[in-house]
């Protein structure tokens, strides 16, 4: 796992019921973008995903501005 999927799994780890639920898978698309997808237990998507989206929005703005240091792409997909 690269380094970005390692801070988004801490940052997510800190916020669930269930830490060792978390997972996140790196694909790299043909673009070069990295699509991390986060998958945690069904009673914490709604700690992930926060009130109106704020927590999952703060989550990718932390996760991108990391990989725009290293001239990279990445999008955050959570999945259910």
């Amino acid at each position: 796992m690269s380094d970005l999927a390692d801070l988004l799994g801490f940052l997510v780890r800190a916020l669930v019921a269930d830490p060792d639920a978390v997972e996140v898978t790196e694909l790299e698309e043909d673009d070069g973008t990295v699509v991390l997808e986060l998958t945690v237990a069904d009673e914490d998507y709604g700690k992930v995903i926060g009130r109106g989206g704020r927590t999952a929005s703060a989550l990718r703005t932390v996760v991108k501005a990391v990989a725009a240091r290293a001239d990279r792409r990445v999008l955050v997909d959570i999945v259910d």
